[in-house]
């Protein structure tokens, strides 16, 4: 029989990678999807609506991974109701998770919930790691937290846990880098307010090949899924710019930025907050990037 696994919310552009990742390992692969059950191209979609058991808890019993990656997209305005789905999108979906998983006859050997790197203080200075990071509590960091409390509380005595802290995950298509590209070329490929904040970033292949990592070995725990470096937003931008071929991009100072994040719907904390985030857990256990240098890797994207 073939290996099964279930990614829950993974329609979006992380999920995709990791259904076609495990398809091409010759993994069974069912995604959990608000949109109706259907088969398409070798996946089993199958309705869920996040919150409640049903159909699809038949899925997890057997399963040899889980992945949760449900949340409502914070590429958005946080207006009251927004925030309240941004939280109880992850947590409600985290929570029967849990309970599912710990009524299973065959539960999963691992479960990785997917977490962020904005779980930890605007930092410019101190590196944060799983041991020494320090966790805030503006709106942000408190779903972070939040999301992470529900996972580590379900009592899942039968599967190892993993809640993977994700950086900006820089791939072709979808994601961050797209829309940075597309302002470059038009010119606004400056820093963003003064620049000086870091830029925590992991290519889509690392994502990849951290959760295959994980699988293979007897890691638990909170893990930051960023790459090993140390720049900051100038030296992005310069890098991105200069792998486009474009000569100048015009700064966008901080109240632009406000300006422009109400206009396209968006917060300026995803461009302006300093995540400056260490892969501690995953050095010490000896997991070897395939990106380190941020010139290759928006090379290899192109």
């Amino acid at each position: 029989m073939k290996k099964r696994i279930v990614i829950a919310g993974g329609t979006g552009f992380i999920g995709k990678a990791i259904s076609s990742h495990f398809l091409e390992k010759g993994y069974e692969v069912v995604v959990l999807s608000r949109r109706k059950t259907e088969w398409k191209d070798d996946v089993l979609y199958q309705h869920w609506d996040g919150k409640n058991s049903g159909e699809w808890t038949r899925y997890i019993n057997g399963a040899e991974i889980v992945v949760n990656l449900t949340g409502k997209s914070v590429n958005c305005r946080y207006t009251e109701e927004n925030k309240r789905l941004i939280l109880s999108s992850r947590v409600d979906a985290t929570t029967i998770l849990g309970e599912v998983i710990n009524l299973a006859e065959h539960p999963p050997q691992l479960w990785i919930n997917a977490s962020t790197a904005t779980i930890y203080d605007y930092s410019l200075t101190k590196p944060m790691t799983e041991e020494s990071g320090d966790i805030g509590n503006d709106f942000s960091m408190s779903v972070a937290s939040a999301w992470e409390h529900a996972f580590f509380a379900a009592s899942t005595p039968g599967t190892r846990k993993v809640a993977l802290r994700i950086s900006l995950v820089l791939g072709q298509g979808e994601g961050v880098l797209p829309v940075l590209t597309k302002l470059a070329r038009l010119g606004l490929g400056g820093y963003h307010g003064n620049g000086k904040q870091k830029f925590a970033w992991i290519h889509l292949a690392d994502v990849l090949g951290i959760i295959d990592f994980v699988l293979e070995n007897n890691i638990e725990g909170p893990v930051n899924c960023t790459t090993d470096t140390d720049i900051n937003n100038r030296q992005f931008m310069q890098a991105l710019r200069k792998s486009l071929g474009v000569p100048f991009g015009m700064p966008t100072p901080k109240f632009a930025m406000e300006l422009g994040a109400v206009v396209m719907g968006t917060e300026s904390e995803l461009l302006l907050k300093s995540r400056y985030v260490k892969p501690k857990r995953l050095l010490d256990a000896g997991y070897s990037f395939q990106f380190t240098d941020i010139h290759a890797a928006l090379q290899n994207l192109k």
